[in-house]
């Protein structure tokens, strides 16, 4: 009867495994099924490099160019944000604060990342854009560098979380080792515990990028939403995510138009499928053993 309770167990954590595994291959044959006839009409290299998105002139342009810069501008702008207030904050958690001030900034932070996107939307809407049109005198605070600091803000608790972990993974041993040949706190930070905990830091800002990049509601409420090419962060701009947001509850099905918004899903989906097998590739590769060093 036990044997049985264990077969039963384990067939059912098998099932659990291997359907995220499923749902990834049902994804990405949608994307190819659904993305792939608009390249019958148009070259690729046309879509990716055309300068102009006019869906609904006529007749239509569908150039990408434009969707993709407005989405490298917008995840630029938040890595100046999410990198040194995830990597900072990461480090004061685990290597200066106390045992009181970490229990309270730890949760504080995890809590950050469970916040919708939306709520982030309405805030960077009524505070953060106001704020910017005012400061830097601009036509409208929706711009691309208003998108960039509500999403480094979203993603700094991800690059802080992981950070903070990798951080904690650093034998005490290095530390004392480094005190011991008279060392003082800040060296032994900087040279021994950031370079130790580089790998697992260097996925965090991977991960944090994915987050940036992939985030969809946000950057429709506070980018301004013009495609065009980006060429200052004060300007209005509208990213692959929001483009698909904004547009595919008005595409007719089959269409030329439904096909394009699934191919930048499609290119979307690549870029962030790379940026975590690089995350992947740098754990396997460079992952921290506990008292063995890498």
């Amino acid at each position: 009867m036990q044997k049985i309770k264990e077969n039963i167990y384990r067939y059912i954590f098998a099932v659990l495994a291997f359907a995220s595994i499923i749902f990834l291959v049902g994804i990405t044959i949608t994307l190819f099924k659904e993305g792939m006839p608009l390249f019958k009409e148009i070259p690729f290299k046309n879509f990716i490099f055309g300068r102009d998105w006019y869906p609904t002139y006529d007749p239509p342009d569908y150039g990408a160019l434009p969707l993709i810069s407005a989405s490298v501008f917008v995840t630029l702008g938040a890595l100046f944000v999410c990198i040194p207030l995830g990597i900072g904050s990461a480090l004061y958690i685990n290597e200066i604060a106390g045992y009181k001030q970490k229990s309270i900034l730890k949760p504080l932070i995890e809590i950050l990342a469970g916040i919708p996107s939306v709520v982030y939307g309405f805030f960077g809407m009524v505070i953060v854009a106001p704020f910017v049109q005012k400061i830097f005198n601009l036509p409208t605070g929706l711009t691309a560098f208003t998108g960039s600091l509500i999403l480094g803000i979203m993603a700094t608790p991800t690059v802080t979380s992981l950070t903070e972990d990798a951080l904690s993974f650093v034998p005490n041993s290095f530390r004392e080792a480094s005190m011991a040949v008279g060392a003082n706190r800040w060296q032994t930070l900087v040279k021994v515990v950031i370079p130790a905990a580089g790998s697992g830091i260097s996925t965090a800002v991977i991960l944090g990028i994915s987050r940036a990049i992939g985030e969809t509601m946000t950057v429709l409420m506070v980018t301004g939403g013009s495609a065009v090419i980006p060429k200052s962060f004060f300007q209005p701009v509208r990213p692959m995510t929001a483009t698909i947001a904004a547009e595919m509850g008005e595409t007719v099905v089959g269409s030329l138009h439904y096909h394009s918004l699934f191919a930048i899903g499609l290119i979307l989906f690549v870029i962030t499928l790379f940026f975590n097998i690089i995350a992947e590739f740098i754990i396997s590769r460079y992952r921290l053993k506990l008292g063995a060093g890498r």
